[in-house]
């Protein structure tokens, strides 16, 4: 959630990571503006202390007009660091909701990072993003909010038995940590490291990335075909003029978009 502090947790679990004899990449991705389509990808300098670690790579890069929290190059992103001999890959995606759950469709693992006291604000988006964590962390359990992050862990463990387990294997545990005071940090890895474990053993895992790759097949399919509608020529004409009527109200979208389909695929047959 916003305000969470993604990137001070990343950098205390890196860091640690890289302790513990590994090397880290991090894929942050960062929002871009409706309007003018920029981004800060300011996400590497509040990783300082890591990013100056030879055993780290961070890559900030821009959302664009991909939506769920993570760009359409993450896939081929992850593929490079791993072949660059990264370990751990840690992508931290733009925000939570209902939607920003497309990463859960390309990693192992899906933590979700919370918030001391922010059960109430999140009543709509819980079984949206909650339903996908494999690990939910309270952070910022420090100072005067530790009793806070206490309350919202058990809050979290209580709405857990509501939803239905993605796997009988492993049961999603809810912990408290502390970015800024490093507390919980190695406790979280730890947890990281029973759920890999145990997927690994029931074959959860290799089944769960094959069926990711069978969907970045048909996900990948529908970006290139529209690319190659927008960019086709002698469909433009068409496309502005279907275009005019949807605007219009003379055609409904969806039988537009058919339309578009049908004579895009059977451009012999485009009718009148």
């Amino acid at each position: 959630v916003p305000g969470a502090g993604k990137s001070s947790f990343i950098e205390a679990l890196g860091n640690h990571v890289i302790g513990q004899g590994h090397q880290v990449a991090v894929l942050a991705v960062d929002p871009s503006s409706s309007i003018s389509g920029g981004s800060i990808l300011g996400d590497k300098t509040r990783m300082e202390n890591l990013g100056r670690r030879p055993e780290a790579f961070i890559r900030p890069s821009p959302a664009g007009r991909t939506l769920g929290g993570v760009t359409r190059h993450t896939r081929e992103a992850m593929l490079v660091c791993e072949a660059a001999g990264f370990d751990v890959v840690l992508v931290e995606t733009v925000g939570v909701g209902q939607s920003e759950t497309a990463v859960a469709e390309m990693t192992d693992m899906f933590v979700l990072l919370l918030l001391p006291g922010g059960g109430d604000e999140l009543q709509g988006i819980k079984r949206g993003i909650m339903e996908r964590a494999d690990l939910i962390l309270v952070n910022k359990c420090d100072g005067a909010m530790q009793a806070a992050a206490a309350r919202s862990a058990a809050d979290y463990r209580h709405a857990l038995r509501l939803l239905q387990p993605r796997s009988t294997h492993w049961q999603v545990p809810v912990q408290t940590c502390s970015a800024h005071e490093g507390t919980g940090i190695a406790a979280a890895w730890e947890a990281i490291g029973r759920f890999r474990a145990a997927l690994t053993a029931s074959g959860e895992l290799a089944a769960g990335r094959a069926t990711q790759a069978r969907a970045w097949l048909w996900s990948e399919m529908a970006e290139n075909l529209i690319d190659s509608l927008r960019e086709n020529r002698a469909m433009q004409e068409r496309v502005a003029a279907i275009e005019a009527a949807v605007a219009a109200g003379s055609a409904a979208p969806r039988v537009a978009a058919a339309e578009l389909v049908r004579i895009f695929l059977n451009p012999g047959k485009a009718g009148p």
